[in-house]
């Protein structure tokens, strides 16, 4: 259960069509409230028939909307001036998609749609269907059109012979990004994150209690906020953003650099960056007896990076003593931020940071979440 309230104070239209998938409408909408949403959910005749309207009305704590009445729900809701502040349409059928390309209004749920369009409100569109469907030329028009139109098409996962629906945590992000007001569109966000893994032989390797869940955190702010992001670590894959695998210092700093060289308006070096490698013993030690390693200084990524990147640049040091160093990096490196931070805060949900910048320096406390977010808000 998340316990992020971004959504607070925010109304989205759950606009659910006769896909299969409308199964999952229930735990989105569960979600879509734990993140402080109000929640209305509005049903086509043919979602009926997958999922009884009584399921969606216990999930929303409001009346499911199966029809339009002489109460004009559509108009209260996604009318001028109405009440809602985002429609998501998911999941979302071929059929529908291109009733919404081309203005149809037959089902409650397109006459939500039309209406929304004509307000000029933010909405969400999340299909579902068999994969050929969604490669069908008529379809991938439809959507190109939508897209055209402001509309944000959430990809589907494509499993089965079948482009199935995105998964709840993608699907909330879209709605966070749609409702953000995209500060960071256009711009590109480069993140290095997570522990370093250097081989001490064909079996071991030396590396950090980094989690990278700062990285994370990092990289799916920037999402919800409008930016492209790119994130270079060894972890499990972070939602909605490019995932780029390294495992070595070395493979780390070839990635980043690459990355940056692409084009790139702020690299954040959020990673445990290994500052030693052991030399690499050939097979596998044998165990049972005593082992000297001889370690060898890595060069820093950060420093690689800067060489071509002409960006806003933040640091990462680990320990309140690093203080006096993180200034002189502001002062001499380019660097525009240096966020510190201490031990326990490794691989820990949380912890006590503090943000340097040029103009002062700033004490933020709280989840890995709450600091990425108090990070971007100074960087903007």
């Amino acid at each position: 259960m998340s316990d992020d309230r971004r959504l607070s104070g925010k109304t989205v239209v759950l606009a659910v069509t006769g896909s299969i998938a409308a199964v999952e409408t229930v735990k989105l909408a569960h979600e879509l409230r734990r993140r402080g949403a109000v929640v209305q959910a509005v049903m086509s005749g043919a979602a009926c028939g997958i999922v009884h309207p009584d399921a969606l009305t216990y999930a929303t704590g409001r009346e499911t909307i199966t029809r339009c009445t002489g109460m004009v729900e559509h108009v209260v809701y996604c009318g001028e001036g109405g009440c809602a502040d985002l429609l998501l349409v998911a999941p979302c059928t071929a059929n529908t998609i291109g009733k919404i390309a081309v203005g149809v209004d037959d089902t409650p749920v397109t006459t939500f749609a039309t209406t929304a369009l004509g307000r000029g409100m933010p909405v969400v569109v999340v299909p579902a269907m068999h994969e050929s469907m969604y490669r069908h030329p008529g379809v991938v028009e439809n959507l190109e059109k939508l897209r055209g139109w402001g509309i944000d098409v959430v990809p589907p996962r494509i499993e089965e012979e079948k482009a199935k629906i995105a998964g709840i945590e993608e699907i909330v992000l879209h709605v966070e990004r749609a409702l953000s007001g995209r500060p960071l569109a256009g711009k590109r966000v480069v993140i290095t994150s997570g522990a370093c893994a250097e081989p001490v032989d064909d079996v071991r390797v030396l590396t950090t209690r980094s989690t990278g869940r700062m990285g994370r955190a990092l990289a799916l702010e920037a999402f919800r906020l409008g930016a492209e992001a790119t994130v270079v670590h060894a972890g499990p894959p972070v939602p909605c953003v490019k995932n780029v695998h390294v495992e070595t210092a070395s493979e780390m700093m070839k990635a980043a650099i690459s990355a940056v060289r692409e084009g790139a308006d702020y690299y954040l070096s959020a990673a445990a960056i290994s500052d030693f490698a052991p030399v690499r013993s050939p097979g596998k030690i044998p165990s049972g007896a005593p082992v000297s390693l001889t370690l060898r200084p890595l060069p820093k990524v950060l420093d690689a990076v800067l060489q071509d990147f002409k960006g806003t640049a933040v640091a990462f040091k680990l320990g309140w003593a690093e203080e006096a160093r993180a200034e002189e990096m502001i002062r001499t490196m380019g660097v525009s931020m240096v966020v510190m931070n201490t031990p326990p805060a490794m691989g820990a949900t949380g912890g006590e940071f503090e943000i340097l910048t040029a103009e002062g320096k700033t004490q933020v406390s709280g989840t890995k979440e709450e600091v990425a977010e108090a990070i971007w808000s100074a960087l903007r």
